[in-house]
This record gives structure tokens, C-alpha cells and sequence, in this order.
């Protein structure tokens, strides 16, 4: 006979892969665990291997991206007033976050029209470029990115848990008060931590690029609200040029969560093709963060 243990294990397997597959392992401050060489292939891992961040080196993408002082370790515990140009020793590494279960996309750094950027090739693959920082709401100001996509992914539909796929995200990871966090999320919280050391964020904001919602629709992942994307490119008419966009990171998350964002975490770019089991292709501008000083707030 068929053990309760055995169910209950069968149940949590398929909430990891669902937790690795929804990106929500985007992690919470305190990860010191490093990534791998932008440019080096990930075929040859297993995907069973892949729950952890895998080592890279910094490219000039990683440089002229997200400089803000680092959180390893028990620093990561504590707010920061710095601004971006500030402690430059302690700056934080971008990490090649991989998920259990999940083969891994490869990141490779380039030059594409006079631009520098990060391409991602993506197979059947779910994986992120990370990188952990910690800022306080009263210093949260505007982000500016850039991407270029090709193609769409055709059968993708990120309401739909076994289509939630998309050639391009930026991913914005935010800590806040957990006690509001519903039964079933804090299980996924617990869930997380147990399989990667790291808790779930509070929440996580996405900016995605659509097949067909219209730009400003807010899609609430199927599995945990925790998780919203908003939509900033729908459908392929802008499809093969360079898109630039600065976003007013309290005034999105305001409307997408219907309150006061809390400490930004972490910050990621992410293609993912693992559900409609499909390939594609991306390349991710640098990320830059602003920090307002908290005199003008």
C-alpha cells in the first residue's frame, strides 16, 4: 500500500516544480551563493543538479547594471541608505539562478547594434540572471531597461499554469509583511526555503511582454497572487527593434498590489520556455536603478 508519506512527498515535488518553473524562487536578501561565466553552455549539467546558482564572471553588462551596494550574508539583514554610487567594494554579483528540476537557459554577453547586452538562448529551459540587493520603499525610484525580442512564443499564455511562459521579464523581488501571506503561500514560503535555503519573496512584480493583453493589463499568476506580471508589449508588432523604458517602480507596484511596496530584495531578468516545452530568444539592455535620497521624499 501506497503511503500518506509517500502522497505527501508527491505533493511537494510538484509544488517545487511549480515554485521553480513560476520564477518565485527569485530569492530574499541573504543569498551568497555565486553563478557561473555568462558565456559558458549549461547542457552538460542535469537538471536534478540545478537548485542553485551556478559561478559566472562579471561582464561589462553585469558592470553597467543594478550598481547598488551588496547585502551578503547578515549585511543583507540590514536596510541600506547608500546610493548607487557608494561602497563600490561591496557591490553584489549578478548570479545565474537555476531551478530544481529545470534545465538551464544560456546566458551569453554581446555586443548587438552598438549596444551592450545579455543574449539568452532558452530550450525547454527555465533559469534567471539575479542579483540581491536591499532598498528601503523610501529610496525605490525609477528603473530603466531595455530588450530586444524576435519572436513570440506561440502557444504562451501567462494566466495558464501549463503555459506560463515569456520571451523577456523583469523581475522585481520585494520583502513586506509576511503575516498577511495567505495559509497556502506561506506553505510555498516554507516549500522554498526548505528546497533552496531561501524563503519566497513577499512579493514578486513582473514586467512581461504579452501575446495578447494589452499593455497595462496586471495578470496574477495561476498558482499564488504573490506573483503579478503587468504587461508592457503585447503581440508582435514591435517585435526585432530595441524597446527602452524607464518605470516608477512605487507607482507600478502601487497598482499592481493595491498597496505600499516594502524593501526591494532582488532584481532578475528571466526568459523561460520550460512549459510550452518551446525555444526562444532574448537580449536584455544593462538595468539601472535609481535611489532616491530620502531628503527629497
Amino acid at each position: 500500500m501506497i503511503s500518506v508519506k509517500f502522497f505527501k512527498f508527491l505533493h511537494f515535488w510538484t509544488l517545487s516544480i511549480s515554485l521553480a518553473s513560476l520564477g518565485l524562487l527569485t530569492g530574499c536578501a541573504g543569498s551568497g551563493v555565486l553563478g557561473r561565466s555568462a558565456g559558458q553552455a549549461d547542457s552538460g549539467t542535469s537538471p536534478e543538479s540545478q537548485n542553485a546558482s551556478v559561478a559566472r564572471t562579471s561582464t561589462p553588462w553585469d558592470l553597467a547594471s543594478v550598481r547598488v551596494p551588496a547585502v551578503p550574508d547578515a549585511v543583507a539583514q540590514e536596510s541600506t541608505k547608500e546610493s548607487i554610487n557608494e561602497a563600490p567594494a561591496k557591490a553584489s554579483l549578478w548570479q545565474h539562478r537555476t531551478f530544481p528540476g529545470k534545465a538551464q537557459n544560456q546566458f551569453a554577453y554581446l555586443k548587438l547594434d552598438g549596444r551592450s547586452a545579455m543574449g539568452v538562448k532558452s530550450s525547454s529551459s527555465a533559469s534567471m540572471l539575479r542579483k540581491v540587493v536591499s532598498i528601503e520603499p523610501a529610496q525605490l525610484d525609477a528603473i530603466r531597461f531595455s530588450w530586444k525580442v524576435p519572436a513570440l512564443i506561440a502557444d504562451a499564455d501567462m494566466a495558464l499554469s501549463g503555459k506560463d511562459d515569456s520571451p523577456v521579464r523583469l523581475v522585481l523581488a520585494f520583502d513586506g509583511d509576511r503575516s498577511k501571506l495567505s495559509a497556502r503561500d506561506r506553505m510555498l514560503s516554507e516549500l522554498a526555503y526548505a528546497i533552496t535555503g531561501e524563503d519566497m519573496p513577499y512579493a514578486t512584480l513582473m514586467y512581461v511582454w504579452c501575446n495578447t493583453r494589452e499593455p497595462g493589463s496586471v495578470v496574477t499568476n495561476p498558482r499564488t497572487d504573490r506573483i503579478r506580471k503587468l504587461v508592457l508589449e503585447s503581440g508582435p508588432k514591435r517585435l526585432n527593434r530595441w524597446l527602452d523604458y524607464e518605470r516608477d517602480i512605487r507607482a507600478d507596484y502601487l497598482k499592481v498590489f493595491g498597496e505600499e511596496p516594502g524593501r526591494l530584495i532582488a532584481v532578475g531578468i528571466m526568459t523561460d520556455t520550460d512549459n510550452t516545452k518551446s525555444t526562444a530568444q532574448a537580449w536584455y539592455g544593462p538595468v539601472v536603478l535609481g535611489v532616491a535620497k530620502l531628503a527629497e521624499r
